[in-house]
């Protein structure tokens, strides 16, 4: 008759290396239970010197009839602009932006249907220049000739490509900071970040707009902000 005979450090090595197994499998589910996924944002702002302003003005007339608009509002769009071109030379870019001719409506006190009164004529240009010195200047130069509506003054960077980085770069940076300041403030440690999710940079303006009358209007500059968010998805567990 053939007995089995197990060798008992056979079945001592098979012992230690299903418990070595378990131990591992169970080490592995514990990590991963205690593992927590926790979004932190991070914000930073750059502020930068604009080297670029653009200038949005233009004419407004009216009139009775639509090409009585027109022709009035051509005629003072023309010394406009020769005026601007005069005045700024080949240092500046004047463009056309907008030229609207509408009616002008009455609309009855009582409901009903409305009546044409006249009719109105826009025509807007924009003056691109890298000199902010004279902004003022320029306004009042588009005045004297006959603009009557100045719609926006925007003060820009030719590229703006370092300060977004930049502030993507610190917004990461106070992200990262933000998720270490949990971690060690509940006795957690930081795993690695799943995922990053950011915001376009977007650059703003700051300006100071201001009128005088009798004097030369001034327009101050400010900076140009530019703010960028960066969200971080980071995975913590607790301290061994």
């Amino acid at each position: 008759m053939n007995h089995l005979i197990i060798s008992p450090v056979r079945l001592c090595i098979s012992a230690s290396l299903a418990f070595a197994l378990f131990a591992s499998r169970a080490d592995a589910e514990a990590v991963g239970s205690a593992a927590s996924i926790i979004r932190v944002t991070g914000e930073a702002s750059v502020t930068s010197r604009p080297d670029r302003v653009t200038i949005d003005l233009g004419v407004v007339t009216r009139g009775a009839a639509a090409q009585q608009a027109a022709t009035e509002n051509a005629r003072a769009a023309q010394n406009v602009l020769a005026s601007l071109r005069k005045a700024l030379g080949p240092r500046a870019t004047v463009e056309t932006i907008s030229y609207v001719v509408q009616p002008d409506y009455q609309y009855p006190p009582q409901g009903g249907e409305p009546t044409i009164t006249g009719y109105t004529a826009t025509n807007l240009v924009r003056v691109t220049q890298d000199d902010l010195s004279n902004v003022g200047a320029v306004i009042d130069t588009a005045a004297r000739a006959g603009a009557n509506q100045v719609n926006q003054i925007r003060f820009l960077l030719k590229d703006d490509s370092a300060a977004k980085a930049n502030a993507l770069r610190g917004a990461a940076f106070d992200a990262r900071a933000k998720a270490n300041s949990l971690a060690s403030a509940l006795g957690l440690q930081v795993v690695r970040i799943h995922s990053v999710d950011e915001s376009s940079p977007t650059p703003r303006p700051l300006f100071d707009l201001a009128f005088r009358s009798g004097a030369s209007t001034p327009i101050l500059p400010g900076g140009i902000e530019t703010t960028a968010t960066v969200t971080l998805a980071v995975e913590f567990t607790t301290r061994r």
